[in-house]
């Protein structure tokens, strides 16, 4: 068991699970079956759905990017970061639900729900990640992040199954119903969480804290150069994380629009991809412990420009559907331990006490600029075509791997790294 040396199992493997609860929301929501939906149905045609989704993202980030380091500090300075995660994750579950109702040409309807959801969303991942310091250490923080990447995508892999098996037939109706079994899981997965994850006592929440939450923020970006370790990874993880969102946002879309897949083969693709993800953070989560943070973003980052290319060439192939599948399967396999990776190298870099605010920041730089990756792609989209568009994708990637190899990481205790 990956968890059997760890003393308090049970806290981690509960902390685990608020990944397995939220993941089916960014697998079938904003990746693969209602992003496609939304596009194809929803919206009046692929070229208007493809912009208004990539500006909701890009509100979705905008508003992220504000909140998560002031929230963060307030919840430093009260204690209040188990209500925040509660409270988001609600209304994160109900919102999901409530994708239910918009049908086809209800553009403001489904955007507007999507939007409080998706925020909802980010935020209770802002307030779950700033655990992580509190149950690892820099000898196992790989193992516990990559465990709990990896049951999030058994969890958003096991809801694929359950909808595929419910409802065979991807029509309009059985497709806003999977949002019901979204909502759903999110909320009773995530309960375990809330039982054993424990905060410290509450302070009584006072407008001389919030100020003092604030005056820490305000501190924070003034002091933020002499982090300068963290300051350069975010910024680094800023270009590829925008790479990451994009493919996010818009893959389901790519595989509609431009390899004709039908909404069944997007949902056998969402069920491969969280098969690979699984499997490759729970691999990477172990290795990183023994070659390093550093070779296994980098082997990540690398596979990842290798994907997208093949992705971009696949419409030109004679087999352009079995060059796309073998894109999203290395996608898959480097998307987890990428994003695992990134978050407890974060977990190693924050000075103590700042758990909350740093990992408030570690939102901002991933929300911050996020909205320009689905956004480009978008506007390619419109002026040219959406694999022309996957050129916003692999440049940013390539920008973010140089920035991170010019980062010197000898501050930290790991001999690998250095």
């Amino acid at each position: 068991m990956i968890l059997s040396k760890i003393k308090n199992n049970k806290e981690v493997l509960a902390w685990s699970l608020y990944d397995f609860a939220n993941q089916p929301f960014t697998t079938i929501v904003v990746s693969f079956i209602y992003s496609a939906f939304f596009v194809e149905v929803i919206a009046p045609d692929t070229q208007a759905g493809t912009a208004l989704w990539a500006n909701a993202i890009a509100i979705t980030a905008i508003c992220v990017s504000i909140l998560s380091p002031i929230l963060g500090a307030i919840a430093d300075n009260s204690g209040y970061r188990r209500f925040f995660l509660l409270s988001f994750t609600l209304i994160c579950s109900v919102f999901t639900i409530l994708l239910y109702f918009p049908q086809e040409g209800d553009v403001i309807l489904a955007l507007s729900i999507f939007i409080i959801a998706n925020i909802s969303f980010e935020m209770g991942s802002v307030f779950c990640n700033s655990y992580l310091p509190d149950l690892s250490n820099n000898n196992n923080s790989g193992k516990i992040s990559g465990f709990a990447w990896g049951i999030g995508f058994i969890g958003g892999l096991l809801a694929l199954l359950i909808s595929f098996a419910l409802f065979p037939e991807l029509d309009d109706d059985n497709i806003r119903m999977i949002n019901i079994l979204v909502g759903l899981w999110f909320l009773f997965f995530s309960i375990p969480t809330f039982i054993f994850i424990k905060d410290r006592k509450k302070d009584k929440l006072t407008k001389k804290n919030i100020f003092n939450s604030l005056l820490t923020v305000q501190k924070t970006f003034r002091s933020v150069s002499k982090y300068r370790q963290i300051t350069q990874f975010l910024i680094a993880r800023l270009f590829f994380n925008d790479g990451l969102i994009t493919i996010f946002a818009l893959g389901g879309v790519y595989a509609v629009g431009t390899i004709n897949f039908t909404f069944e083969e997007v949902m056998l693709l969402g069920i491969v991809l969280n098969l690979c993800a699984g499997i490759g953070s729970f691999i990477f989560g172990y290795l990183e412990d023994k070659i390093g943070f550093k070779k296994v973003i980098n082997i990540t980052l690398i596979g990842l420009i290798i994907s997208t290319f093949i992705g971009y060439i696949a419409p030109d192939t004679n087999s352009p559907k079995e060059f796309f599948w073998a894109s999203g399967v290395i996608i898959g396999l480097m998307v987890g331990p990428n994003q695992s990776c990134s978050r407890s190298l974060m977990s190693k870099l924050i000075p103590s006490n700042k758990e909350n605010e740093f990992f408030g920041f570690f939102a901002l730089t991933g929300k911050a600029t996020s909205f320009l990756g689905p956004l480009m792609f978008g506007v390619v989209t419109s002026y040219y075509s959406q694999q022309m568009a996957l050129w916003v994708v692999i440049i940013l990637f390539i920008v973010g791997f140089l920035l991170f190899n010019r980062i010197s990481f000898n501050l930290l205790n790991s001999h690998n790294d250095n």
